[in-house]
């Protein structure tokens, strides 16, 4: 059940990504998803999401470090007419999908040796950190962009 539902939440977000790219992008479109997302970590106020902090960290490292990458590698940012377009290459929903894949046979493998909700905690980190890096970079473009 959780496999269907982590597959739906894929293609909602996957849509969502399409409709985005065909709008600019601006700083606050940046900044807002990971702002918006660090709310999340209010999960572990309880006790059953909680893991050790090395736990956190690798997922933390592995979303930031490897994860990101592929994402960051395969979307840059551009001027078109008087705005600032997201522009992807046509591997980016391929690493989509695959970063998908990786997380649901990582996610049923983590299942089997820890708690649901320690699952789900590790990969909100994990996300958390993919999503920062990608944005962090997509700040950096776009003020690089904007400031010349």
């Amino acid at each position: 059940m959780s496999v269907a539902v982590g597959i739906l939440g894929f293609f909602a977000v996957l849509a969502w990504r399409i409709r985005e790219g065909r709008t600019a992008v601006t700083k606050r479109k940046i900044i807002i998803p990971p702002l918006g997302m660090s709310t999340g970590f209010c999960m572990f106020l309880a006790p059953m999401f909680r893991v050790p902090w090395a736990y956190a960290g690798v997922a933390f490292a592995l979303g930031a470090l490897v994860m990101a990458w592929p994402l960051v590698k395969t979307s840059r940012l551009a001027w078109q007419g008087d705005q600032v377009m997201m522009h992807r290459s046509a591997s980016f929903f391929l690493v989509m999908v695959v970063l998908a894949i990786i997380r649901i046979v990582a996610h049923s493998y983590l299942d089997a040796i820890m708690s649901i909700q320690q699952t789900a905690g590790l990969f909100f980190i994990l996300a958390f950190g993919m999503i920062l890096r990608w944005r962090v970079s997509m700040l950096l473009e776009y003020r690089r962009l904007t400031s010349g």
